[in-house]
Order: structure tokens, then sequence, then C-alpha cells
């Protein structure tokens, strides 16, 4: 088998990948929403916590996470696997558990830094007394470093110390190897991710201080009879009641090697674990599973039940370990198994740790099983976005349909002169007989207000009837309804900013018809005048056939006909802002919905480029060991 290496097309295909999917929202409660939001967290934990990083650094160790349900006896099968007390066990569970890692000392830059889990800050606990249960047992005095979290009374990711710190040689080793020394930096390059010199490792170690910042944290442990190579994760129980534990629960099984699942007598059949067995088998990943706390008089019968449900799962060949039931007593007091009832257990991860080529291949099956089920996942979240963008196309063509229909009620009843009407028609008729233009002015002005309101109004309704009937419209119906309220004074304003342009338009023209042929008759005319006959004859209609006579009788015909124009086009103008604005109010929440328009097609394109790459190098490692075949066999006919 061909062992990981540094591949950077392969690489910067996945990188672009990853991005597409960060990229990727689904916003709208359609059906499978949902399920598409979860499988797109998770293939982003798989790939920031795995994938990438394992393509990166194909020397690391091998990280085999423990997961399984509350009680099925995780933190006693890490403790035990290390032979003192790591993870603090019990089957009721803290409402936060802080998940540990354990790996053996000169592996411990490849975990200190951002490497794998980079969501999570670092913590670090000098070695305790195996059979303390001080504060060490209780989570208590642990000091966070500076990768996410500011550490408290310990040594920081910078160097500095806390307020109490560091207490006893372990804490000042551990600050030299990361560090370089005392108050200092290391300056060698990391290795897989491990930062180097001017960046900081994030690895807090306790001095003291209590851990009080709610960001999520993994507490490293250092232990020398753990073999080089091999590090093990007790992991959140994945049936936590606490969401945010599941969900870091299944944080932390995406970044394994190996995943071991670990359920006991009583419940190897619930749906928590099998859910997960399902899961390992569709991405093929490296898995164990581990039937805890078998009592001794059905314990064939259990493993046998056991072992014919995973056959018929398909997943027959997984290595299976039994473990008998036993007082967790055992071990002088220390809450440790008999190192017999691991044992098995632990050989299988040992070897697989220190054989180059076992270790290797564990790796390489579970990231290549992550990134052969791209292609199935990959579509079905292409899928999901095409759907997302489809569903914010049809809502926002409701809208526009209905903004539509209105903007051509608000034409044809400017044209039948449905303004000059009420209070607007009886200042027209004063008008000749000394009515004030300012008044007609004010009526026409509260007339188009008053028709854009109804027009308005009446498309929020139609839209909304249509939102009601679409199911994907139920999350932002009542922001768009929200973004309605205070229409009438936006309109008003509007409408009133249209007024003050006509007049500046009317006046204008009035004193170019002074200064022209109409000189005479134009003389005497106020622009006010002018701009009432204008928005009259403009708003009037039919009902207002003279206002236009009167204007040219007033300024010239020449100069009414310019007139006139100017302003019909400025009162299409001013509409089309008016209902454009509206319209756009009531789109707004679909656009902060960020349902890009090529996100599907971005998806789909950069998982040919994947499958590409992928091809391409299996094609040149066939061609390598087709080579070292033919190379092997000179060798023996030369012999």
């Amino acid at each position: 088998m061909a062992t990981l290496d540094v591949r950077p097309r392969l690489l910067d295909a996945l990188s672009v990948l990853r991005d597409r999917v960060d990229a990727a929202r689904f916003p709208l409660p359609l059906r499978g929403a949902a399920r598409a939001r979860r499988n797109r967290a998770e293939l982003l934990a798989q790939l920031d916590d795995y994938v990438i990083p394992r393509l990166r650094s194909p020397q690391a160790p091998l990280l085999a996470v423990i997961g399984g349900s509350t009680g099925a006896g995780k933190s006693t099968l890490v403790n035990s696997l290390v032979g003192r007390r790591v993870s603090e066990a019990g089957v009721l569970r803290p409402t936060t558990r802080t998940p540990v890692l354990v790996c053996h000392p000169d592996d411990l830059r490849w975990f200190a830094g951002p490497r794998v889990l980079p969501q999570l800050a670092r913590m670090w606990v000098p070695e305790q007394d195996d059979g303390g249960e001080g504060e060490y047992a209780a989570g208590a005095g642990l000091g966070r470093g500076e990768f996410g979290v500011r550490g408290v009374g310990g040594v920081t990711a910078g160097g500095g110390r806390g307020a109490t710190g560091v207490q006893g040689t372990q804490g000042r080793r551990m600050a030299e190897e990361l560090h370089g020394g005392e108050g200092g930096r290391s300056g060698r390059e990391g290795h897989g991710g491990a930062r180097g010199a001017g960046e900081e490792w994030g690895v807090g170690v306790a001095g003291g201080g209590a851990a009080g910042s709610g960001m999520f944290t993994v507490r490293i442990e250092t232990e020398p009879a753990l073999p080089s190579g091999l590090a093990l994760l007790d992991a959140p129980d994945i049936d936590s009641l606490v969401a945010r534990n599941r969900e870091l629960a299944a944080e932390l099984i995406c970044a394994a090697d190996v995943w071991v699942l670990v359920t006991t007598a009583a419940r190897y059949a619930d749906a928590v674990p099998w859910h997960l067995l399902r899961t390992a088998k569709e991405y093929d990943v490296t898995l164990v599973t581990v039937l805890d706390r078998v009592p001794h008089q059905i314990a064939t019968d259990i493993s046998g039940r056991y072992a014919e449900l995973l056959q018929r799962a398909g997943l027959g060949h997984v290595p299976r370990f039994t473990i008998p039931e036993l007082p967790e007593s055992a071990g002088g007091g220390r809450g440790l198994l008999p190192a017999t009832a691991v044992a098995a257990l632990r050989d299988w991860l040992e070897r697989h740790a220190q054989d180059p080529v076992a270790r290797a291949a564990a790796a390489e099956r579970t990231a290549t099983g992550v990134i052969a089920s791209l292609r199935s996942r990959l579509p079905a979240l292409a899928g999901a976005a095409a759907a997302q963008h489809a569903a914010a196309l049809r809502l926002a063509g409701r809208v526009e349909e209905a903004y539509e229909r209105a903007a051509e009620r608000v034409r044809q009843e400017v044209a039948a002169g449905e303004v000059l009407s009420g209070d607007a028609r009886a200042h027209w008729r004063d008008h000749g007989l000394d009515g004030r233009s300012d008044e007609l002015l004010d009526a026409l002005t509260h007339g188009l207000t008053s028709l854009l309101t109804c027009a308005v109004e009446e498309a929020d309704e139609r839209s909304a009837d249509a939102w009601r009937r679409d199911p994907a419209a139920a999350e932002v119906a009542l922001t768009t309804a929200e973004g309605a309220a205070g229409a009438g004074e936006r309109l008003g304003v509007i409408v009133r900013r249209w007024r003050r342009c006509l007049e500046e338009l009317a006046e204008e023209e009035t004193r170019e018809a002074r200064s022209g042929q109409a000189g005479e008759r134009a003389g005497s005319v106020e622009p006010e005048e002018s701009a009432a006959l204008l928005a009259t004859a403009l708003l009037g209609g039919r009902r207002a056939r003279t206002a236009g006579e009167n204007l040219a009788d007033l300024l010239g015909a020449q100069s009414a006909l310019r007139l006139c124009d100017r302003g019909s086009r400025l009162l299409a103008t001013y509409l089309e802002r008016a209902l454009h604005g509206e319209r756009e109010r009531r789109l707004a929440p679909l656009d902060q919905l960020t349902v890009p328009l090529d996100q599907q097609a971005e998806l789909i394109a950069a998982l040919s480029v994947l499958q590409r790459e992928k091809q391409r190098e299996q094609r040149k490692e066939e061609e390598t060991a087709m080579a070292r075949e033919m190379a092997m066999g000179k060798e023996g006919v030369s012999g």
C-alpha cells in the first residue's frame, strides 16, 4: 500500500473544495435543509480536523478517538490503556465535559498547536500522583493557553507567566519544550502544522487559576508509558443531554485516524452507536468496536449476537474486543481495569501505531474513505444548494410580480386621472376662480402619495398571500412584514421630493419663456402657477385637458410642450424609484440569507477538480508500483 505523502495539488483541490463547502448556506426551511446544514458542518469538521491535517503531516501520530454512549466505560477504558487516571469516569456527567488527549511526551508537538481540532483551546496539566483526586479530578485549577483563551496562573503560549507561575519541574520542562526555554519561544520549525518561531502554540499550563472561559478546550496529557506514535482521545458522550457536547463528540470523532466505538452488553443494539457504525461504514474509516461490561455468564452469547449484528450491517471484518464486567475499583482503588482486560486492544493499537505499514494503512484508509465519500456527499449538498437558490428565486419572483402589477396599476390610474379626485379635483375647479396654486399642489401631492400607498399595500398583500402558501417563506415572512412598516411615510417623502424637482423644473422653463418669444405673456406668470398646471396636466389625465392648454397660453406652445415632456420623464422616474425602494425592502430579508447564484456549480466544480487530482495520483501510484515490480523482476532474472 502506498503511504500518504505531501500532495500539493491534491491539497490545493481539497482546500478549494473546503472553502466552497464553508461558503454554502441553507437558510430557508426546505425539506432536507436541516440535514444539509448538519452534513455541511460534519464535512467541514472532517476536512479541517482530519483529512487536510493528515495529508499535510502523514508522519504524525495515529489518533484513536474513544467514543460511545453515556456510561459505556470510555473514560475507564482510556485510563486503563494509559495505566493511570487521566480522565474522570462516571455514569453521571457534568453539564460540560472537557475531552482529554493523551500522547507520548515526544509526540506533544503534534497536538500542542492547531494542526488538528483548531477550534479547541489547548489545556495542559502537569502529571499528578496516580491516587490523587483533588483539584485534578474535579477539573479545577486548570490554566488555558493563548490559543483561544488566555492562560490563568500558568505559562501561556507566548512564554509569559501567569499569576502564580509554573509549579514544579514538569511545568518547566513543558515550557522549555514548547517555547525553547523559560519565557521564550521555540526557534525550530514546527512539524505538520505546529507553529514555529514567532507563532503561539496556545497551550496553558495549570498553576492554580480557575478555568473561567466558556470556550471549549481539549486537555492534553503526556504519558511516557504510552507508545510513541499513538495518541488517545476520550470524547464526550455521543448521546449527551447537552447538544453542544454531542456536537463536540461528533467533531472529535471526525478528527480520528481510528474510531474506537465503546458500547455495553446492555446497550449494544441502541440506535445512537449504530448510527456511528453506519457512518463509519459509509466513510470506510478504520474502525474498532469494544463490547464493554459483559457479564461472564453470558459473555459468549452477547458477543455472538453483537458479531451477528455487525455481520448483517456489512461490518463483520471490524476488529471486536470484549471486556468482561469487573469492579471499577480493580487495580488498587484507582478506577483501572486489570491490564489483562485491555491487553488485546492495547496490543492492536500499539501494533498499528508502531508498525509503519499498519500505521500508514490505517491512516490511508480513513483519509481515502472520507475523500471517496465526497462523491455522494457533495452532490447532495449541491442539490440542497440548488433547492435553496430556486426557493429564493421563487419567493423573490412573487414579490417582483406583485410590484410589477402595482406599477402597472399606478401607471393606469395616473393616466386615467385618478389622482385628480376628491380635494384635488375641488381645488382644480377653484383654480380658475382665484384658487391658490400651492393648495392645488398640496392636494395633488397628497393624492399621489395615497395612490402609491394603496398600490404598495395591495402588492404586499398579494406577495404575502403567495408566501403563506410556500413553506420556504416561514423564516423570512415576519422580517419582510417588519420591513413594510412605515411605507406611507417613506412614499410621502419621495412624492414631496418629486414636487420640489417639479417646481424647480417649472421655474427654469418659466425663466426661459420670459426671455423668449413668449416673454410678454410669461412675464407676469409665477413659477408656482406653472408648476401647478404642469402637475395637474401630468396627474389629471383626461380630467385635466385644459391644464395643458392653459400652460401653453402662459409659456407658449413650444415651452409648454418641452416642460410637459421633461415633467413626464421626471414623474416616471420618481414613481419607479418609489416602488423599487419598497420592493427592495421586501426583498432585503431574502438577500441577507446569502443564497448565492453559483453555489451549486462551485460545489460540483470543486468536486470535479478533486476527483481529477485523485485519479491522477492513483495512476501515478500504479505506475510507481509497476516500475517497482519490473525492477524486482529484473533483479530476480539477473540473480
